[in-house]
């Protein structure tokens, strides 16, 4: 697989309309029954495979309808982090905090000075 991160938007763009009209078509899966079955319209998804992919609400009624909406998981698992590494955490935002100024409640406290 070529770097993702090569590619520009537009190329990105146009490998995912066309890996989008290639599930369909293993599926079995005309466009017009895509779209009843999404509720996304026709000339959207006619858009989409010809790499003009707007709406992203669309796009994701698209791949949930084709069973391929776990793509996302990973944007939308929260992470786990073990204990140890919570602790660290917790120390290092102690550290990090501010310690507030004391009152000095108007009085101006000067140590006398030798001179």
């Amino acid at each position: 697989m070529e770097n993702i991160y090569m590619l520009s938007d537009a190329e990105i763009t146009n490998k995912i309309s066309a890996r989008l009209k290639e599930l369909r078509l293993k599926q079995n899966i005309s466009r017009q029954d895509l779209a009843v079955s999404s509720g996304v319209s026709l000339s959207s998804i006619v858009r989409m495979e010809d790499g003009d992919i707007k709406s992203f609400e669309s796009f994701l009624r698209i791949l949930r309808t084709l069973g391929k909406i776990d793509v996302f998981l990973p944007l939308v698992e929260e992470e786990l982090i073990n204990p140890n590494e919570y602790f660290k955490m917790m120390q290092a935002n102690a550290k990090k905090r501010r310690l507030r100024a004391s009152k000095s409640n108007g009085v101006n406290k000067q140590e006398d000075s030798e001179w």
